[in-house]
């Protein structure tokens, strides 16, 4: 008998833990994401949607830019998670290429900037107290994950792009036959 009341309230306790979980998000998250929300769309709208569709044209014609300059900007001002809201200013076919780039950045900006993903200081903060118990400096460290980082984000959108491209053909292809 008492394994079944364990059970029981093994059951009900995972959507007590859920709720809890769910409170949380309500009273912290999605609070902060509305206001960035917000703020973000009354910036487009101060500056001018017209303006800003340009710049992000201007950066977005050249690929290079595309997945390096333009990722780095996002996440540096809107920071994780608001960040993937400038795919808005690309074409269908970049914004999957766009995300996978903002996305990988976002662990290796903390380094330098760690309010641009403030959830993931504690994985930088582990790495960095191996290094400091070392007797390493972290300027190098964060150094090279940033610049490592614009690297790796320049191939996976270059890469990514490509086959969105591929995926995108194909679908036209089907659909046309």
């Amino acid at each position: 008998m008492d394994f079944f009341v364990h059970l029981a309230e093994g059951f009900i306790g995972m959507f007590q833990e859920g709720g809890k979980t769910f409170v949380g998000l309500v009273t912290g998250i999605i609070p902060t994401l509305i206001c960035l929300i917000t703020a973000v769309n009354a910036f487009i709208k101060f500056v001018g949607e017209e303006r800003i569709e340009r710049f992000a044209s201007k950066c977005t014609g050249n690929i290079i830019l595309r997945y390096t300059i333009f990722p780095i900007l996002s996440m540096f001002f809107l920071t994780n998670p608001m960040a993937y809201t400038f795919g808005k200013f690309l074409p269908e076919h970049q914004k999957p290429a766009f995300y996978d780039s903002a996305v990988s950045f976002c662990h290796p900006i903390t380094g330098l900037f760690p309010h641009a993903n403030a959830s993931e200081l504690f994985v930088y903060m582990g790495i960095a107290t191996g290094i400091t118990q070392l007797g390493l400096s972290l300027g190098p460290l964060a150094i090279r994950y940033f610049l490592v980082a614009i690297v790796v984000i320049l191939i996976r959108g270059i890469v990514t792009e490509y086959i969105t491209k591929m995926m995108m053909k194909r679908r036209e292809a089907q659909a046309a036959a």
